[in-house]
């Protein structure tokens, strides 16, 4: 039988120097000691994103979504457009996330009621994995997207692997073309792991539709963006100034890139190991290392990393703060 597998491009052939990087921002949401969560702290953090010229995305897995009730959803989207002020084009963007299980139908009622205060709040869903929207074949998925669609204004996509959650999926590369067809899907992130895939979905991308966003999601390969890839990071919440600065870096052609990219990546491979739902204590860490939140505290009951995280931590935030003031 033939080999079906699209042929890899040449990565070269898809470097994009001094471009526009489109970055977004997964923004933790911290914890008192007591386990409450730091509205202030939140707010703060939602500011800063935003005043570093990063689009803040909310009630993502770095706001522990599927943790949270209904309440703690719609509060955490009141206070970052309460900070942001009125609503602007493209200046939020929030996890539309339905928490289902393992045989359950596709329940168009509650996906579109989950994206019903995020567009009523000025901001772009993301349509989370969920275990009914991903059943069945590439072809059911893509219907029940267009389904979805069609009664929303803009949306970003989500490819997820099951390594990272059971209801994630990766769609075939067709089916994948068929996503980027959808006119209001302003891109998808992409979050495999896989360079190949990503760089397949580029190529692709640059043939069909070169306004759509491939949102990397691979906090292991931060550098995709050499070869236009946007990003929709979880790793960004930790230091989403020294993110901004590197793209503008990129941008000016200015070779303080790299040193940079580097020292950030260190942080996404220590900080994105195993157990990788761990990263999210390891953001906290670091922001409560730059004196930024009051509390390393994750959500109660999360995975947690090791006091002893901090000191290592310590000389990657030194080396992220030279880099970025070289």
């Amino acid at each position: 039988m033939p080999d079906s597998t699209p042929p890899l491009p040449d990565p070269l052939s898809l470097l994009r120097p001094r471009r526009a990087i489109e970055g977004i921002s997964a923004v933790l949401l911290p914890f008192t000691a007591a386990g409450a969560i730091d509205w202030d702290g939140f707010a703060a953090h939602v500011t800063r994103t935003a005043a570093a010229g990063i689009v803040p995305a909310v009630n993502m897995d770095t706001g522990y979504v599927q943790l949270l009730g209904a309440a703690e959803r719609r509060r955490a989207l009141d206070v970052a457009r309460g900070v942001l002020g009125p609503p602007r084009a493209g200046d939020l963007v929030a996890g539309c996330c339905v928490v289902d299980r393992p045989g359950d139908p596709f329940d168009e009622r509650r996906h579109l009621a989950e994206a019903e205060p995020i567009v009523a709040a000025g901001a772009t869903p993301v349509l989370f994995p969920a275990f009914g929207l991903h059943a069945g074949s590439d072809a059911d998925v893509i219907e029940r997207l267009g389904r979805l669609a069609a009664r929303l204004p803009a949306f970003i996509g989500f490819e997820l692997a099951t390594a990272f959650v059971p209801c994630g999926r990766i769609l075939s590369l067709a089916a994948w073309a068929d996503l980027v067809a959808i006119p209001n899907c302003l891109g998808a992130k992409h979050s495999s792991l896989s360079r190949r895939l990503e760089w397949q979905r580029l190529a692709l991308r640059d043939r069909l539709r070169p306004e759509f966003r491939v949102f990397t999601g691979n906090d292991l390969a931060i550098d995709m963006v050499r070869y236009g890839s946007d990003w929709l990071l979880g790793l960004s919440t930790a230091w989403p100034e020294a993110f901004a600065r590197r793209d503008r870096w990129w941008a000016a052609g200015d070779p303080r890139f790299d040193e940079l990219d580097d020292a950030l990546q260190a942080l996404g491979d220590f900080a994105f190991r195993t157990p990788v739902p761990a990263y999210k204590h390891s953001m906290a860490q670091v922001l409560r290392l730059r004196g930024l939140i009051a509390t390393d505290e994750p959500f109660p009951g999360s995975p947690r990393r090791p006091p002893s995280d901090r000191e290592i931590l310590a000389t990657i935030v030194e080396r992220i703060a030279a880099a970025s003031a070289a």
